[in-house]
């Protein structure tokens, strides 16, 4: 699992800015844009690495180092030209991962099928649930089940490849419980845990949301 993940963030309004701070205060490095100074001023006291550019040009891309991003987030709903832009540049520019927030229906088909990777209603996520499940990458899955508690997919790390769940003390290390296993795609419920893991092995589990940050 990768946690040295780099962000960027594009536009700082309510919602990109919740998600930058949050990212920010999870020790995320994260680089935040707007096109107005006013709102950067505003902003960079909480987000250290703020700039103000217009991210519909292509130079401003490339003077920003967007290439070497591996998350962007496009937080910027009610442009959804800017918006487009933004998410073509971005692929353009090599960004592994696209994230955009949208207004409507119509809209995320259009950022869909210019590249964008995942489209956001703000309504049904918010930023800082947004942040949490990134900053928690390296997880196949994450969901929460309420503000403290999640259920994710752990990819079974180098280090425990041969030692079994009664060996690893997950529980006692980090709150984590076990409830499933994913060996060769197939999910059982039945967790011996005696059984040895193995490279290539999934588990699935329920944690508290701010603990599973020990595994990083």
């Amino acid at each position: 699992m990768s946690f040295n993940k780099t962000y960027a963030v594009f536009g700082l309004g309510r919602y990109g800015r919740a998600v930058a701070e949050e990212l920010v205060n999870s020790g995320a490095e994260v680089l935040a844009v707007d096109i107005d100074q006013n709102t950067v001023d505003n902003a960079i006291e909480t987000i250290p690495v703020c700039k103000c550019a217009d991210i519909t040009e292509p130079e401003a891309i490339r003077r920003l180092g967007v290439s070497n991003i591996d998350i962007v987030i496009v937080a910027m709903a009610s442009n959804l030209e800017a918006s487009v832009m933004a998410v073509t540049l971005c692929k353009e520019a090599g960004v592994e991962t696209v994230i955009v927030k949208c207004g409507n229906e119509m809209h995320q088909k259009i950022l869909s099928r210019v590249g964008a990777d995942k489209v956001i209603f703000p309504e049904k996520e918010s930023g800082i649930r947004l942040a949490r499940n990134l900053i928690s990458s390296g997880f196949s899955e994450m969901i929460e089940l309420s503000d403290e508690v999640s259920m994710v997919e752990i990819d079974v790390l180098d280090e425990w490849v041969g030692r079994t769940l009664i060996e690893l003390s997950l529980r006692k290390k980090y709150s984590i419980n076990v409830v499933a296993i994913r060996i060769d795609g197939k999910i059982s419920t039945t967790v011996d845990p005696a059984l040895p893991l193995e490279k290539g092995m999934e588990l699935i589990v329920i944690a508290n949301t701010t603990k599973l940050q020990k595994l990083r």
